[in-house]
């Protein structure tokens, strides 16, 4: 026996740093309809009118019958993403807007669907466990890199989301800046610095996220950033093994899987040469759901939430 593809839909929305993708997926994690927008930074106006829009035309799109078995939408989104303005460029009166926005509630004004709320490197994550990689690996760690990297983590075959939904924070691990300051790890290995890099040289960033992606024309900004990155996956990975025995790190993220393999491979030469003592050196390897896991994770929590008699042991 196995799952009827068909038999329940789900929406997933990935709110991002620099884009937001809107899809509807059936129960095996395969995309029906999908639909992005891409801006210099996430606003609650656009972004609300983005979903109601998006909604409305999948809708459209589907015959009744299939109106009908879609059980909910799943938001990802970072937490408190009000206090990333200044790395986003965005004015921070407006910005700051989001602090007091209730997003489920914003929906359920256009929607009368369920509404699930998820952290979107957590739903990456759980994209790559359900759909990908994942079950290859009892305990792991997961990175994904977009504007921003982000992660998630996996204890004996479940993704972990932690007291407050926040376990896996791994963007926010210390690292350290041209200078020697304390900085996190968004601030080093992250997408965000690419684009810094284009802009810098007369380039527009947003062609970063252009579908199908292309970046072969970038190669000589893209080689030395995937060299920094590199580095500060191998040490950010040996920080969390310290703290669990992590059998394996995951690497995703919003770039070609060109991209990725180089990053991959780059990330494990780098890790030999890490000071593991006391340590037990993971498995690196590359996560395969790619640029829209974190929308396909969005969209799997409300089949969880409805259907599984004990979703508080998500994806076991």
């Amino acid at each position: 026996m196995s799952l009827a593809e068909g038999g329940v839909l789900s929406f997933g929305c990935k709110i991002g740093r620099r884009s937001a993708v809107l899809l509807l997926a059936d129960f095996r994690g395969t995309v029906r309809h999908q639909l992005q927008t891409t801006y210099q930074y996430p606003l609650p106006g656009p972004i609300f009118e983005f979903l109601r829009k998006g909604i409305a035309e999948i809708l459209d799109r589907c015959s009744p019958s299939e109106q009908k078995r879609i059980c909910g939408i799943g938001i990802g989104t970072p937490f408190e993403l009000w206090k990333w303005n200044e790395i986003v460029g965005a004015p921070p009166d407006e910005f700051s807007s989001w602090r007091d926005i209730d997003i489920v509630a914003e929906v359920n004004t256009f929607s009368e669907l369920p509404v699930y709320m998820v952290n979107d490197a957590t739903a990456g994550c759980q994209a790559e466990h359900i759909y990908g990689r994942g079950k290859e690996f009892r305990d792991y760690a997961y990175f994904f890199i977009g504007a921003f990297i982000g992660g998630g983590i996996v204890l004996n075959h479940s993704v972990y989301q932690g007291y407050q939904g926040n376990a896996g924070a791994l963007g926010s691990l210390r690292s350290f800046g041209p200078q020697g300051e304390s900085q996190q790890l968004i601030d080093t290995a992250s997408i965000h610095l690419l684009e810094a890099r284009l802009a810098e040289n007369g380039h527009n960033p947003a062609e970063l996220w252009v579908q199908p992606q292309d970046w072969d024309r970038y190669a000589r900004f893209v080689e030395p950033w995937i060299g920094r990155t590199a580095q500060e996956l191998a040490r950010a990975s040996l920080s969390v093994c310290a703290v669990i025995d992590f059998e394996a790190i995951l690497i995703d993220g919003a770039f070609p899987a060109a991209v990725k393999q180089e990053l991959v491979d780059r990330t494990r030469r780098y890790l030999v040469n890490q000071d593991m003592r006391g340590l037990i050196a993971p498995r690196v390897e590359a996560a395969t759901v790619g640029f829209n896991a974190r929308a396909i994770g969005a969209a799997t929590t409300p089949l969880f939430e409805r259907y599984f008699m004990n979703s508080g042991q998500l994806l076991q």
